[in-house]
């Protein structure tokens, strides 16, 4: 199928969701509209992002910025938005903290190294982006 590789090198290959913060990778249902595609599933279209989602990001830069020398967790910035029901904010901030590393406006950090936002699956910090 020489026509199918053609267009698929044409394509980039991997974009971020707009709400989780994740790589999503081509896919051969999304060829007619890969251009509008901005949501990696139906649940994160659903949610996308909304007034809380970029209060945490506010908070986010906010708490990295005045805390040069320490990272964040999630779950201080959780509990800055909302000290009684942070538990709900807890997912929603490594959201937040994803979207902003694709960005470039912080750094997320495990074992003291900078990763891969779209890779990181365990507890990690947050801390302000390195001048590279």
């Amino acid at each position: 199928m020489p026509h199918r590789q053609s267009a698929l090198q044409n394509e980039p290959n991997e974009k971020v969701c707009a709400s989780c913060g994740r790589p999503m990778q081509w896919r051969a249902k999304w060829a007619q509209n890969w251009a509008e595609v901005k949501y990696c599933s139906d649940a994160c279209r659903r949610r996308g992002v909304n007034e809380t989602d970029k209060r945490l990001e506010a908070v986010i830069v906010s708490l990295t910025s005045e805390r040069q020398d320490a990272p964040v967790t999630p779950e201080v910035v959780a509990r800055t938005v909302a000290p009684d029901d942070w538990q709900s904010l807890y997912e929603p901030a490594r959201r937040a903290a994803r979207r902003l590393a694709h960005r470039g406006e912080v750094d997320i950090v495990q074992n003291g190294r900078a990763i891969d936002p779209g890779l990181v699956r365990r507890p990690f910090s947050i801390r302000a982006a390195l001048r590279r």
